[in-house]
């Protein structure tokens, strides 16, 4: 095989054919030095021309930035995401927003429009109560529009500047005058429909806390501060809990304790609410060592046959708050309804996307997913008040679990329950208390079992009496005929003859 190289200076791109071997040394503007091995009998002007401007045109578009995942979607700035398709196609209609569009993502959509028109009237109520114009607040916003684009994850270019300003003036003033008039810091009107149509208020609250329909809580604190009034002692933070607690309720020192705390945006500030000290407190551990106990738990009625025992804890001040002493396995009790469900569903989703949160919310799920494997388990643990079941049937939650779960990345060396899982494991390992509870869940199982049992127990103990009974009336009347036999024959210096006593 000839070996040739070409310098070349061209007014169009040199496209060698894919049965040639070559390789392009260097390019620079239109001069191109290439090296091609050439078949000895092929035409050495085998060569296809490309022109230059379609050459341009395509390194135009590879140099363009990402528009659905630009490229800073990895840093802590950017905290906003579109749900990854592999989690939309489990559950569809849990990161779409179904009455209200918050943020970019979803404006312009025709089904959201009922709500974007009372938008209008709550931005109208803010500035007649504060005196202040559009202007100032618009104003208030303009200069973060860098820091607001970068908390977006797909592009948002196709708004302009002012343009995005209006919208986060318009989509935050309705959420914090949401949150003001449910807190009753200012005057709503008595036929105001938002919180007089009993429908509308659970969808509200489960739309404002979607990963894909948020605005930053920057944005959020900056509006609330220029529209203070006789709120000066509340914090934004203290309203987002009190408005929320109308679907979770918290005691007010467990809110309090949250109400100066901070958050990328709604979601992410309502769910690091949850997440306590002690629940975090193993986040981060080692993965170096490798304990054979650390793996998935069995599914409650397993572990009830190993000897665990569950009880609901109404004295958690999170759900996340599990503990597991002596054999007792303490669970905070939940409402699993549709609110929950779906902050679940987004609470993962935005662990999915963004690295710079905490699991715990994940490791929460995954973990009761291990519980309720099947509609038994569901049952178990609603009979023990740990589960409160708004949510429809056992199997429509042992479902959940086991699909939420899926497509889903978890560290299991890397959780704030992995001591758990580990102590879990090994109380259920073959032990004198696994066999006794292996036998007390086949004999007593349940009421006919236990019946069943004690009846063949009653009557093992009878057929025990008679038998003793009946060795017994041998054993004295045997005693007896000797004793008799012996007097006789010891009077009658004879035959010995046979004589019974009135005992006999």
């Amino acid at each position: 095989m000839n070996e040739t190289v070409y310098s070349l200076t061209f007014k169009s791109f040199i496209f060698i054919s894919p049965t040639l071997d070559c390789s392009i040394y260097s390019l620079v503007n239109t001069k191109a030095i290439i090296k091609i091995k050439m078949p000895k009998k092929m035409d050495q002007n085998h060569v296809i021309t490309i022109d230059k401007k379609e050459v341009d045109i395509m390194m135009t578009q590879i140099r363009k930035p990402p528009r659905l995942l630009n490229r800073l979607a990895g840093h802590s700035s950017c905290c906003i995401f579109r749900v990854p398709q592999s989690l939309v196609e489990i559950n569809k209609e849990a990161y779409q927003p179904r009455i209200v569009s918050i943020g970019p993502y979803h404006y312009g959509n025709k089904d959201l429009e009922m709500i974007q028109e009372h938008k209008g009237r709550f931005l109208d109520n803010m500035i007649t109560r504060t005196g202040k114009s559009l202007s100032v607040f618009v104003s208030i916003i303009v200069p973060l529009d860098k820091e607001i684009r970068e908390s977006y994850s797909e592009s948002i270019d196709h708004f302009a500047k002012n343009d995005l300003a209006k919208m986060m003036v318009l989509d935050g003033v309705f959420l914090i005058e949401l949150f003001r008039k449910v807190g009753k810091l200012v005057d709503t009107h008595p036929d105001d429909p938002i919180f007089k149509m009993a429908w509308v208020s659970p969808f509200l609250m489960r739309d404002i806390l979607r990963i894909e329909n948020q605005i930053p809580f920057f944005v959020l604190q900056k509006l609330y501060e220029a529209s203070k009034g006789d709120d000066v002692d509340r914090t934004l933070q203290s309203l987002i809990l009190e408005f929320f607690n109308y679907m979770v309720d918290r005691p007010q020192n467990v809110l309090k304790r949250y109400a100066n705390d901070d958050g990328k945006h709604l979601l992410d500030f309502f769910r690091k609410s949850f997440i306590t000290t002690n629940n975090n407190i193993n986040s981060f551990g080692s993965e170096n060592t490798i304990n054979p106990s650390l793996k998935l738990i069995k599914p409650a009625t397993k572990l009830v046959t190993a000897g665990v025992k569950f009880k609901a804890n109404h004295e958690a001040e999170s759900f996340l708050d599990i503990e597991f002493k002596n054999g007792l396995l303490l669970i905070p009790q939940i409402n699993m309804d549709d609110f929950y469900s779906s902050f679940f569903l987004n609470c993962m989703a935005f662990k999915q996307c963004y690295h710079h949160c905490s699991k715990d919310i994940t490791t929460y799920v995954v973990f009761m997913g291990c519980l309720m494997r099947t509609s038994a388990d569901v049952s178990l643990l609603s009979e023990k008040k740990i589960i409160e079941n708004y949510f429809g049937t056992d199997k429509e939650i042992s479902k959940f679990f086991n699909e939420v779960g899926k497509d889903v990345a978890f560290n299991i060396k890397n959780n704030y329950l992995k001591d758990l899982f580990v102590e879990l494991n090994e109380y259920c390992k073959n032990g004198l208390h696994v066999h006794w509870a292996e036998f007390k869940h086949n004999y007593f199982g349940s009421l006919w079992i236990t019946i069943s049992a004690i009846a063949a127990f009653m009557l093992l103990c009878f057929a025990a009496l008679q038998t003793i009974y009946t060795l017994i009336s041998y054993y004295h009347i045997r005693k007896i005929e000797i004793t008799c036999w012996w007097v006789a024959g010891g009077c009658c210096s004879g035959t010995p003859v046979m004589v019974y006593c009135s005992d006999c």
